[in-house]
């Protein structure tokens, strides 16, 4: 049965004009994204069947060109508009992020380094520049690395935050296995760049780890 045959209801569209995009499933809110289905599937069912072929909406994000046009009735033009909605995402945490103070903004600013890093298949190590009042000054990716490590040299960090003029640092980093828990040499890296920041004046804020859906700070656990 096609969704225009659906009670009005129950239809994706009108829900969320009538409670709002949270009061929706995730297969819904992909099915308003890709507004119809194939020969005999509604656009929910499609989209039920997209989630479960990549294990959910962040696999399905971070699908190449190539996996995501594999499935029936989805194609490149689906493909370039989902890119075209992530960007478009990434780009409003940013502004969100650069609008105002970094510790009062900490989901927008957990949200923004997640979007940004899910989905990487080599580690990146990026880098929020503060200013004395902690307003982002800058977003830099520093270092890239390979599917288990990235080299991280604490002399080049402190000489992109003396360009910057940055007095505090927030930095990410994505672990592509999934497991968002700190390996030992990631608590090292962390002492070495707060040891090296902190001779030039300037704080370690916060280090989060991206894992897929997952975000752990390490402020938060105590290791800073």
């Amino acid at each position: 049965m096609s969704i225009v045959d659906w009670p009005e209801g129950e239809r994706p569209r009108e829900r969320l004009l009538q409670r709002g995009a949270a009061a929706l499933s995730d297969a819904e809110l992909l099915a308003i994204f890709l507004r119809v289905g194939v020969r005999g599937k509604s656009a929910v069912d499609l989209a039920r069947e997209v989630l479960v072929r990549f294990g959910g909406l962040t696999a399905m994000f971070a699908a190449d060109e190539k996996s995501f046009c594999e499935i029936h009735g989805m194609g490149r033009a689906k493909y370039v508009q989902l890119q075209a909605v992530l960007e478009m995402s990434r780009r409003a945490l940013k502004e969100e992020v650069h609008a105002g103070d970094a510790l009062n903004s900490p989901q927008a600013v957990r949200d923004y380094l997640r979007l940004l890093l899910q989905g990487r298949q080599q580690e990146v190590f990026v880098a929020l520049f503060l200013d004395a009042q902690h307003r982002v000054i800058a977003m830099e990716e520093l270092f890239q690395g390979t599917l288990t490590q990235t080299s991280v040299y604490p002399r080049e960090v402190v000489k992109r935050a003396l360009h910057h003029n940055a007095a505090a640092l927030i930095f990410a980093h994505n672990h592509p296995s999934g497991v968002a828990e700190p390996s030992q040499s990631d608590q090292l890296l962390t002492d070495a760049l707060k040891q090296a920041l902190g001779l030039v004046d300037v704080r370690v804020l916060d280090h989060f780890i991206v894992a897929g859906a997952s975000c752990l700070s390490f402020a938060e656990r105590g290791l800073l």
